[in-house]
Formats: C-alpha cells, structure tokens, sequence
C-alpha cells in the first residue's frame, strides 16, 4: 500500500512538474529567426548553430543557408521562444571555402531594454494619443491598423559578410536597429566538418570551390555601418503643406520611421548613409504625394563626410508639389533617383 501511495504521489509531482514547465514554455515570448547574406551568390550555411536566451530554453537559426539581401532574408521559419542574449555557430562559406565559428555574447543590458521596446510603425485609425519612437510597453504589442500604432520585436537578423563578418539586427517589425558587428574565427581542422557538411550533398568540395568561388572582402559592409550626427529635414514652399510620415532605408540595413508627431523636430543622431528615403505630403484635400529619393552610397558618403559634425539633410518641395531639391549646407545633392506620385491615405490630420 505504501508503494502504491508513493507512486501514486510520485507521479502527480511529475505531472505537475510537466504541467508547470508546459505553462512556462507557452507563456514565453516568441520571436523569428532569419540568416541573410550580401546577396545570392555570397551564401552560408550553418552546420551547428544554438541561440543562447535568458530564460535558457533551446532556440535555433533557421534550417537551410543563408538568402536575401543585407540584413533581409525574405524568409520566415519557425517561431524560437525566449529572450536572444548569445549566438553559436559553424557554418560553412561555399563561395570562399572555409568553415567558421563564432561563439559571442550579446550585451544582455541593452538586450533587455530593446525587449521592453514597442516601436510605432504608423497611425491607427482609432488610437487618438500622441505617437512616440518607441513606449516601453514589453514583448506582447503588435500593430493593428485600427488600434495600436506599436509593435514589439519580432525578429533577430543575422547578417554573413566575407571574411567571418557577422552582423545582428533587432528587428521591430518596420524598425530595424544593428545589435553589434561580431567576428567569427576560420576553423583550421576541418575534416570532420567537411565529411558533415558535404555528406548531405550532390557535389563534393572541390567541384562546389570552382563553380562558387570568390576572392571577396568584408570592406563593402563594414563601410556602410559607418554613421554620421545628422537628420533629415522636409520642408516646403507651400504654405499648405502638412508632412505627415517618412521611412529611410539604411545601407547598413537599419530601417527608420519617422511619424507626424515628431516629424517637424527629428532629433539629431547618429545614421548611416541612406539608402532610401521617403515622405509623405498634403497640401489639400485630394492633393497627397509621396516623395521618393534613392542613393548612391559612394557619392554620398563622399557628401556626408564633408558636411562636419552635426548638419541636416534638406529636402524642399516645390511649391506646385511637382519636385523636390535636395542640399547640405545649402550645397546641393544629387540622388541616383527622385520620384514623386499621389496617394490618398487618410490620416488623423488629413484635410477633410
């Protein structure tokens, strides 16, 4: 009778043991994974990799190699839980040929207060209050279009560049911030990773070595995280003109929105060089333009680098809303492409 009741005893721990850690699983919050490369021909993949968290539940790159472009891999997996404070990884560089590791801890601190972030995205139709960069709001905000304009973090980006080159990103659904550039070491003694590795495939290293192979540097990527105090400043000959949103694009794949309730006084800070910018406009009802500039990055680094310490990045919409000038320091600038055309979202402040 005795062993009986123990059992009986030892099994409702372990039920409830299982039944707790369930609980503790389900209430952890979830965030995607994506692995990204400078561009298609410049792919990895991992062979061993492990997402270190901080509440120490197991969590995993995506399967499969690298994709996308720069900081976007254009492809989702599944949901890892728990909070990202460190990465492990070999992973192999088919198009230079070499096995690297890199084990690195993220800075936990900053780790922590980007979780309590929730960064707007854009106006709902029916959240009325001031919009703010970013409210600490914790993990569990996600844009609505009706109500909330914030979003929580998504997704950890990592980025592969030659040469053991690894950047990460948080990513707040449209806001993308770099964690930090972290550099993975050549692995030397590689038998063992290569009979892994190319067990699994229909070419052997040396044919996959002369169809891939590129003599490439991290020198393009590191460049383009190279950042300046500065911001963007909209402006118009038109009396009428209401500037209402902007989104900037990065070449160091930070992403920016920039919203109508701090759009006229944008702070001063440090940016990288844009990749892409627009904004968008009204100046009367059915009068509603987006504005559009793309970027050379050598052309503009070359302007930014001569515009000192703090300056703006002005742009003038001409009064008929036809163009736009761009300028620092009343020099102008030119951008590889400007377009403008109509739109008719509705804002809370639009012209009725």
């Amino acid at each position: 009778m005795d062993k009986t009741i123990k059992i009986v005893f030892f099994l409702i721990l372990l039920f409830q043991n299982i039944s707790c850690q369930k609980m503790k699983e389900e209430q952890l919050p979830e965030f995607n994974v994506e692995i990204s490369s400078p561009n298609n021909n410049m792919i990895v993949t991992p062979v061993e990799d492990k997402i270190t968290t901080l509440e120490d539940v197991p969590a995993s790159l995506p399967y499969g190699s690298s994709s996308g472009t720069w900081g976007n891999s254009g492809k989702g997996w599944t949901e890892q839980q728990g909070t990202p404070i460190g990465i492990d990884v070999t992973y192999f560089s088919r198009y230079e040929d070499t096995f690297y590791h890199l084990k690195a801890d993220f800075p936990v601190e900053k780790i922590k207060d980007y979780m309590q972030r929730a960064y707007a995205q854009r106006e709902a139709s029916f959240y009325n209050k001031p919009l703010e960069e970013y409210k600490n709001l914790g993990r569990n905000e996600k844009y609505s279009s009706a109500e909330n304009p914030y979003n929580s973090f998504t997704t950890l980006v990592f980025g592969f560049a030659p040469k053991g080159m690894v950047v990460v990103w948080l990513r707040f659904r449209a806001v993308q911030i770099e964690l930090g550039k972290f550099q993975a070491e050549m692995v030397k003694d590689d038998q063992q990773l290569e009979q892994k590795f190319f067990s699994k495939l229909s070419v052997t290293r040396e044919e996959m070595k002369k169809n891939r192979f590129l003599d490439a540097e991290s020198k393009e990527w590191e460049d383009y995280r190279k950042k300046y105090n500065w911001k963007p400043q909209i402006t118009s000959e038109n009396p009428a003109f209401k500037l209402f949103e902007s989104n900037i694009s990065y070449y160091n794949a930070e992403e920016e929105v920039i919203l109508r309730s701090w759009i006229d006084k944008i702070p001063l800070r440090e940016r990288a060089v844009p990749k892409e910018l627009n904004f968008t406009w009204e100046t009367a009802k059915g009068e509603q333009f987006i504005g559009r500039a793309y970027f050379n990055w050598e052309r503009l680094n070359s302007e930014f680098q001569k515009a000192g310490k703090d300056f703006q990045l002005d742009f003038k919409v001409a009064k008929d809303n036809s163009s736009f000038d761009i300028s620092i320091n009343n020099q102008p600038v030119k951008a590889d492409s400007i377009r403008i055309f109509r739109t008719d979202r509705e804002f809370h402040d639009s012209y009725q």
